[in-house]
């Protein structure tokens, strides 16, 4: 046990040394131009802790996460399903990708006006970007891990005769796992920075809310600021998560020697 806290301790201290050098500079610089509107770290923490305490914060952390979650669940949903018979049937393939591919480069943020158009002004247009952005990276990596699957795991299934199903459910699938995990971290990735662009022009809720209305009731940079460094936090939270998933001893046998 102590050697396992010994390990994880050395891995969390140069992070930490960074980070807590990073704000050293920042006060420093901040007392030396003297600066009047940009805050200095404390200032950060004393605005964030007022917005705890009268609740606001947690609202705008609740709504964005509830944005984030009902999109990323529909486009799981959809894109896996979705990208396991694109990788087995060659036909589906031909006929989607090229479709993918053109869909697949223009910017969430793009998709902002007609989400608006189609969806007007709530909580439907951000989930609707929330879903295109993640919708392609899970779809274009689940294809790809159907292709990259090793010949010998299909050859061994057919030599003991398997069924379609089993072959899916016990071979493909499980095989597929780690390159759908790969995909759901991007997805999830991109549709926490869409969802806070989305808020600071389409909504009056959550995270991206809370900067832009920061910014322009008097200039509260602290609060800017603050609401920036919980959007990182969480990010790296969320990530965290779906990595832990890479445990998982369904997804770990792939790589097994």
């Amino acid at each position: 046990m102590v050697s396992v806290a010994m390990s994880k301790l050395k891995r969390i201290v140069p992070a930490a040394t960074v980070i807590a050098i990073l704000i050293a500079i920042w006060w420093l610089v901040i007392v030396a131009t003297h600066s009047a509107i940009f805050p200095t770290p404390w200032q950060v923490v004393t605005g964030t802790l007022e917005l705890t305490r009268d609740g606001t914060l947690w609202a705008d952390i609740g709504a964005s996460l509830m944005r984030v979650g009902l999109g990323f669940s529909l486009a799981v949903s959809i894109a896996v399903p979705l990208g396991l018979w694109m990788g087995w049937v060659r036909g589906a393939f031909s006929t989607l990708n090229p479709i993918f591919q053109i869909l697949r480069p223009i910017s969430p943020i793009a998709w902002i006006p007609i989400a608006i158009l189609w969806f007007g002004v709530g909580d439907a247009s951000p989930i609707f970007l929330i879903f295109m952005s993640s919708v392609f990276p899970m779809v274009v990596q689940t294809t790809a891990g159907v292709h990259t699957i090793e010949r010998r795991y299909l050859r061994a299934a057919e030599n003991f005769g398997v069924s379609r199903y089993t072959l899916f459910s016990r071979v493909i699938i499980p095989a597929v796992l780690p390159q759908i995990i790969v995909g759901m971290r991007i997805g999830l990735g991109v549709a926490w920075l869409v969802v806070v662009a989305a808020e600071m022009i389409a909504l009056r809720s959550g995270l991206g809310y809370l900067i832009i209305d920061s910014r322009n009731a008097g200039n509260r940079y602290d609060l800017v600021i603050g609401g920036m460094v919980i959007i990182g936090l969480i990010g790296l939270s969320l990530d965290g998560a779906m990595r832990l998933m890479e445990g998982i001893r369904l997804v770990k046998w792939r790589y097994a020697h």
